[in-house]
């Protein structure tokens, strides 16, 4: 079997433009908002869906004399996440004010950290599939707080200003140009929020805004990303463009295909790609510029006045990492060799804490593979078809676990098993009080199997015939004796009665 944390992907993703091939090189930062009740800076509610500007402190708005005081919790969250990236925690800090106006931002600037991050260099293994995984380089993690939201919509000559969101805590995790192409992209995407939800430090809903992503894009030629990698001349990977706000994985791949094709028709026409931060339109499926690309001085970045550098215990982090539950690439080996999974199905099961904890709910003191097939293939199947979570699904693991002891038993066939789950999910109960109730036991009985296959075969002695001639035939014979006994039969001992009767 495939190590899938240590093997690495193909040749990176090329493309082909009219004068030669060109490859593709992004970088992210995801700004994923730290799961707290309350701001970085202020106690005022994080609440989601709140009436405007109802979750505003006097320091979000920035009231004369008002001081930030730091949120303990989200520096915690903060270092659980690092540590979850195999990040290097830095036991000393501090915060920068970022400068620039908007209306949205009363301060006038951004309590952020650029010069002295709270987690350093760490990594994280994208799996691209099975047995596949490529390494993704994590330069930093700051800490910041949000801006609030200016809308434009509500009326045609007037903006409105929501600062709910103002002061809101925020990771922004910066990647390294590592990222290839637009389906990997998007699978590190995934691979930070699913790690992030294991946990528990950012639910990762990207409709709410909880998590969004800048994209940088740049193209080079084949073998300038070696001479990058060799040199760390960031000349050799083309002049990148950010597209801003991408709350969408399959919006980040388009943006990234057009982008990226953008940039080589301009230079293949002779023209060169100016460095600008552009939006991507989903309706007309291409990016658009938005302000030519600011640089730090831009900002005028000047260490906070009002926050002292941060400094944290050794010990202290070290609490936090020994407190740290079973991550999803951990939890996937342990599926794989405890339960004797594929990789895929491994994957499939811990792509979410809640279905993981399902399925082990399910599969506990049972057979793996059998728990993993139904909890799959029938149960997320039913779920997808009715658009449920697992979270709401009718059919607890205790209910799914006696069906499979149901199996296990010989009490019900696997047809009986899947019209039995039909059953419990439409109508709950107890799996074995309703094979009781409703007469649904497998027929188990040697000699009522014997009578049916007896009886059936007198009345076909032509096809005995052929089955005697043709052993791959002696399927008919079964087939009708569970059609007879309306699927109660013990499947392999009709098989086995039906062998004996024609003497293969």
């Amino acid at each position: 079997m495939l190590d899938h944390l240590t093997h690495t992907a193909p040749d990176p993703r090329t493309i082909a433009g009219t004068t030669g091939d060109w490859e593709l090189v992004i970088g992210l930062e995801v700004h994923a908002q730290i799961a707290s009740k309350a701001k970085l800076f202020s106690g005022a509610s994080t609440q989601f869906g709140a009436e405007p500007n109802s979750n505003v402190s006097f320091v979000d708005a920035a009231m004369p004399g008002m001081l930030p005081v730091i949120n303990a919790f989200c520096i915690e969250q903060a270092v659980r996440t690092g540590l979850g990236l195999k990040a290097k925690i830095n036991l000393w800090s501090a915060f920068d004010r970022k400068n620039y106006f908007y209306p949205d931002l009363p301060q006038g600037y951004q309590i952020s950290q650029l010069y002295h991050p709270i987690v350093g260099e760490g990594e994280v293994l994208v799996d691209m599939g099975p047995g596949i995984a490529r390494r993704v380089r994590i330069e930093r993690i700051h800490i910041e707080q949000d801006a609030g939201k200016s809308i434009h919509d509500m009326d045609p000559g007037v903006s409105f200003v929501d600062l709910n969101r103002t002061g809101v805590a925020l990771m922004e995790i910066v990647s390294r140009p590592d990222i290839r192409g637009p389906e990997e992209a998007a699978a590190y995407v995934g691979k930070l929020r699913q790690i992030m939800r294991y946990l528990g430090t950012c639910d990762g809903n990207m409709q709410n805004g909880n998590l969004r992503a800048d994209v940088n894009v740049s193209v080079c030629r084949p073998g300038d990303y070696e001479k990058y990698q060799q040199t760390q001349d960031f000349a050799h990977l083309g002049t990148r463009c950010e597209i801003k706000n991408m709350n969408s994985m399959r919006f980040i791949q388009q943006a990234i295909e057009y982008e990226a094709r953008r940039q080589i028709a301009i230079i293949e026409d002779g023209g060169s790609v100016v460095q600008e931060t552009r939006l991507y339109d989903p309706d007309k499926g291409e990016t658009r510029s938005m302000r030519s690309k600011e640089e730090a001085h831009d900002y005028r970045y000047f260490p906070c006045p009002d926050l002292l550098p941060l400094e944290i215990e050794q010990d202290w982090v070290d609490s936090i990492r020994d407190a740290l539950p079973e991550l999803p690439d951990e939890k996937k080996a342990r599926f794989v060799t405890g339960f004797g999974l594929t990789e895929y199905d491994a994957s499939v099961l811990t792509a979410e804490t809640e279905a993981a904890a399902y399925f082990e709910a399910v599969a506990e003191g049972r057979d793996g593979k059998a728990a993993a097939n139904w909890v799959i293939n029938e149960l997320f199947g039913r779920l997808k078809k009715d658009e449920r979570d697992i979270t709401d699904s009718p059919v607890s693991p205790e209910q799914l676990g006696g069906i499979l002891d149901l199996i296990a038993r010989g009490d019900i066939s696997g047809k009986i098993a899947k019209e039995l789950f039909e059953i419990v999910y439409t109508e709950g109960g107890d799996p074995a009080e309703i094979v009781a109730a409703r007469g649904m036991k497998q027929v188990t009985d040697m000699g009522a199997i014997e009578a049916a296959v007896d009886e059936i075969m007198a009345a076909n002695p032509a096809q005995v015939e052929k089955a005697q001639a043709n052993p791959k035939l002696a399927g008919w014979f079964v087939g009708q004796v569970m059609k007879a006994t309306g699927g109660k039969a013990n499947p392999k001992a009709v098989n086995e009665v039906v062998t004996a009767r024609l003497g293969l």
